[in-house]
């Protein structure tokens, strides 16, 4: 008699994707997309890099936080599992970081780059699920539109905190003790095509 096949768990599928493809489990469902765009890359990259020195180093800021790009976080353990473009926690919440990939403490602050693959998920179901979780501060950054919204959950809600677009300089919780030169998150081409 042939023993039935034994079905990966969505975590194992998740984990067997192929090189350079990005899973989430989000709702209860695997969600996959290739590796993103240079702009958005470029623009993921420059703003973690600005928040790196100032809020992990502390040049120029307060320092206090661990900032990484696409952290695998888990508000459940391999069950509720998102990759936001890049993630911030203060360090009085997670003193001593993860020595693997799990990251099992919410983060406090995450920024998602929004692509036309992404933009409804990040706005329709990543952004609730972060609500949820309890993710205090979320920025959504749009390369090809040049634009950062800034957003505070509170009460259930996300609450807009601030809006900037092109060459703004931003300042926004929960970074703003050090504005942050919008200009600096896009490709030269990319900003010259909406001024």
């Amino acid at each position: 008699m042939m023993q039935p096949a034994i079905q990966p768990t969505l975590y194992e599928s998740l984990e067997a994707l192929p090189e350079g493809v990005t899973g989430e489990i989000l709702n209860g469902q695997l969600h996959t997309q290739p590796r993103p765009s240079f702009p958005h890359g470029f623009a993921g990259s420059a703003l973690g890099a600005e928040l790196f020195s100032a809020f992990y180093k502390g040049n120029r800021g307060p320092g206090g936080w661990w900032i990484i790009g696409e952290p695998e976080i888990h508000f459940v353990q391999d069950v509720e599992v998102t990759v936001p473009d890049v993630a911030g926690w203060r360090r009085e919440h997670m003193p001593t970081p993860p020595t693997g990939h799990r990251i099992e403490v919410v983060p406090d602050w995450v920024c998602e780059i929004l692509s036309p693959s992404t933009r409804s998920k990040d706005r329709e179901i990543k952004m609730p699920l972060y609500g949820h979780y309890g993710v205090q501060y979320a920025w959504l950054v749009d390369p090809a539109e040049c634009t950062l919204e800034a957003y505070r959950h509170d009460a259930g809600v996300w609450l807009e905190i601030g809006r900037f677009a092109g060459t703004d300089r931003v300042v926004a919780p929960p970074f703003e003790s050090m504005p942050i030169d919008l200009e600096g998150l896009w490709l030269p081409t990319r900003l010259a095509s909406v001024r």
